[in-house]
């Protein structure tokens, strides 16, 4: 925790990627506790914009600080499919 910056989830992508600005979903105990913004990702010191399966990362979410240990962050994108 960072007082400029908030929580940071230090995470282990298993599956996929991360982007940042991408939304995200937080679940405890199969419960889902937050549902917004992956606001900064960083790999070591330096900010990124995607982090691949097998790589460790820092992710801080928009606007929540409540993260414990063994929460699972499912990240994901929508993307409009225009009418055909």
């Amino acid at each position: 925790s960072f007082s400029k910056v908030g929580t940071i989830a230090g995470c282990m992508v298993k599956s996929g990627f991360v982007k940042r600005h991408a939304i995200a979903k937080v679940t405890r105990e199969g419960n889902e506790v937050y549902s917004g913004k992956v606001e900064s990702l960083k790999r070591f010191k330096d900010d990124v914009k995607e982090v691949q399966t097998g790589f460790e990362c820092g992710i801080v979410l928009e606007k929540y600080d409540s993260l414990q240990e063994n929460d699972i962050i499912t990240c994901f994108e929508l993307k409009e499919k225009p009418r055909i």
